[in-house]
């Protein structure tokens, strides 16, 4: 499984009523093997993905292809992964309290 097939499920599994009042890009920086940059855009009720780096993101998260291919299928729980360094956030912390919900 590949980062950019997670975030296609994930686009999938949008949920457009969790997201109200969202205009956002989130910048996902993933590393090591099968990483890249990918934007997460959401705004007007519909969530987009692309290969890239955003100019101006709400949130950037940093974090090993391995680990966030972990915590999207359930296997790293994302608290534990932030709480121990594995995970890296920076922006809009409210934002991604939303986050599981807008594509859970």
């Amino acid at each position: 499984m590949k980062v950019s097939e997670v975030l296609q499920g994930m686009i999938e599994a949008f949920n457009p009523g969790q997201a109200k009042g969202v205009n956002a890009s989130i910048q996902l920086n993933t590393s090591g093997e099968g990483g890249g940059t990918h934007i997460i855009k959401v705004a007007n009720g519909k969530a987009t993905w692309e290969e890239g780096t955003a100019p101006d993101p709400t949130v950037t998260i940093s974090v090993s292809a391995r680990d966030w291919l972990d915590i999207v299928t359930g296997k790293l729980d994302a608290t534990k992964a932030f709480m121990t360094g594995k995970l890296k956030i920076s922006g809009d912390m409210n934002l991604m309290m939303r986050f599981q919900k807008m594509f859970g």
